[in-house]
C-alpha cells in the first residue's frame, strides 16, 4: 500500500509540472520498493569488465579512509586497522595506496589528510564504493522511459547510470560529462546533447559559461545529479565550486530533480551549497539515512529510493 502511495504521488506531480519535447505522456514509473520510510537494495550490476569483489572491497575500505580523513584529518593504524576488522599491514597497503594518488601521506604510526586534495581525480572517484555506485544506478534508471529528454550531469555515480540505462531506447541525453556523453552516445538510438566549453581534465567534464549557456536551453523530464555530500542542516554540497553552481543553475529546467548519492556522503561537509532540500523531488542511496537527514528529507517532502 506505501508503494502504491508513492507510485501515485509521483504521477500526480509529472501531472503538475509540464516534461520536456516528445515526454508528454510519459509518466516515470517509480521503482519498486521506493518510499520515505524505507531503501530497497537494488540487484548487483554483474557485468564482464567490472572490478571484482575483493578489488570493490578494498576501494570501499579506502574511501571510507579518505572520509575519515577529510573529517578528523588524522588516524592512527592501530584505530583503522580495529575500525575495518583487518591488519595493521592491510591498512599500510590501503596507506601507501591513498599516498600514491595524492590523497594523503605516510606519518609515524599513522596517516595524515593532503590538504591540496580537495577531491580525487575522476577515475579514481568512479570506482570508488562502486557496488553502491551501481545499485543506485540501477534504481534511478527505473525511473528513465523510452524517449525521455533527461540531463546526467559529471558526478561519479553518472558514469554508472549511463551504463545502467541499457535497455531504454530514444532517450534524448543532455550531460557535460566524457564518460556519460561516449557511453550513451550511438546506444539504442539515443541522442546526446554535449555541453562543450573547456574540458576540466581533474573532472573529465566540461564548466563555465559556455556550458552553462548551452545546457541551460534543455528543458529535461528528468535531472540526475550526483554530489559530493549531503549535510542535514546545510543541504546538498560540492567541493568543485564550478560542478555546485551549474547543478544550481539547471536545477530550475527539469520537470523532476533526482539526487544519486551513496551512503559515504551522508553527514559530510563541502566546500560551496549546491541545492536546498527542496529543490530535490527523489532521493536515491544505498541505505537508509541516519534519522536527523531522513528528518530533513521528509520534511523537504523528498522521495527516497
Amino acid at each position: 500500500m506505501a508503494v502504491e502511495r508513492v507510485r501515485m504521488g509521483v504521477r500526480e506531480m509529472m501531472q503538475q509540472r509540464p516534461v520536456a519535447l516528445h515526454d508528454e505522456e510519459a509518466s516515470p514509473r517509480l521503482l519498486s520498493g521506493i518510499g520515505r520510510q524505507a531503501v530497497v537494495k537494488a540487484p548487483h550490476l554483474d557485468e564482464p569488465g567490472l572490478l571484482s569483489r575483493g578489488r570493490m572491497l578494498q576501494e570501499t575500505r579506502q574511501s571510507e579512509i579518505y572520509n575519515l580523513l577529510q573529517l578528523h584529518r588524522t588516524c592512527t593504524i592501530a584505530d583503522l586497522a580495529q575500525r575495518f576488522d583487518v591488519s595493521d599491514e592491510t591498512i599500510r597497503r590501503d596507506i601507501r595506496q591513498l599516498e600514491a594518488e595524492g590523497q594523503a601521506y605516510r606519518v609515524r604510526g599513522g596517516v595524515t589528510l593532503k590538504e591540496t586534495a580537495a577531491e580525487a581525480p575522476y577515475l579514481t572517484r568512479r570506482n570508488q564504493n562502486a557496488e553502491k555506485k551501481q545499485a543506485i544506478a540501477l534504481k534511478a534508471a527505473q525511473l528513465v522511459e523510452d524517449g525521455m529528454t533527461i540531463l546526467i550531469d559529471s558526478g561519479s555515480t553518472s558514469y554508472w547510470l549511463s551504463r545502467a540505462l541499457s535497455k531504454q531506447r530514444h532517450l534524448n541525453i543532455i550531460t557535460n560529462a566524457l564518460e556519460v556523453a561516449r557511453e550513451m552516445a550511438g546506444k539504442n538510438d539515443c541522442r546526446v546533447f554535449f555541453g562543450g566549453g573547456e574540458i576540466d581534465d581533474h573532472y573529465q567534464s566540461c564548466f563555465g559559461t559556455a556550458t552553462e549557456a548551452f545546457m541551460s536551453q534543455f528543458t529535461p523530464a528528468l535531472a540526475f545529479f550526483s554530489i559530493s555530500a549531503i549535510d542535514s542542516r546545510r543541504g546538498l554540497l560540492d567541493i568543485h565550486y564550478p560542478e555546485a553552481t551549474l547543478k544550481a543553475r539547471l536545477c530550475p529546467l527539469a520537470s523532476r530533480v533526482v539526487v544519486l548519492a551513496d551512503s559515504t556522503k551522508f553527514e559530510r561537509q563541502g566546500i560551496v551549497k549546491a541545492l536546498d532540500f527542496k529543490d530535490v523531488d527523489i532521493f536515491i542511496t544505498d541505505t537508509a539515512p541516519p534519522a536527523q537527514l531522513l528528518e530533513a528529507l521528509r520534511d523537504a517532502e523528498v522521495l527516497i529510493g
